[in-house]
């Protein structure tokens, strides 16, 4: 992990720890919070057209900022809580997308590629 995130996770661990938090901070929990700031970053930009969500007014762009503050917290949380290196889960997820998606067929298209088969995801 890199060492932003790490200084993160460490100060995360150590806020938790200080209130004794950690009893709370179970997977389960921490992912349950997760999704629910994701949902209110998502209400943020709801009923939002895609050029209005592009160039958000500063008090909205704050707001935005604050929930993905909060997301951030909680996926370093989570990820920590269950020793998953964040930047390697990315880098390997990365990998993976560039074995399913080929520049070739999917340039332009939204469309979803078929999963790779156990043997060929590789990173893993």
């Amino acid at each position: 992990m890199s060492t932003e995130l790490e200084e993160l996770a460490a100060r995360l661990r150590a806020f938790a720890r200080a209130r004794d938090w950690e009893q709370f901070h179970t997977p389960k929990n921490l992912a349950m919070a997760l999704a629910g700031e994701a949902g209110e970053l998502v209400a943020e930009f709801q009923w939002l057209t895609p050029d209005e969500s592009a160039s958000l007014d500063p008090a909205t762009l704050d707001r935005v900022r604050g929930e993905l503050g909060d997301v951030t917290a909680y996926l370093v949380r989570l990820a920590d809580v269950l020793g998953i290196d964040l930047v390697e889960a990315a880098r390997a997820k990365l990998a993976e997308n560039e074995r399913r998606y080929d520049p070739a067929l999917y340039r332009g298209s939204a469309r979803k590629a078929p999963k790779l088969p156990p043997d060929r995801r590789g990173d893993r």
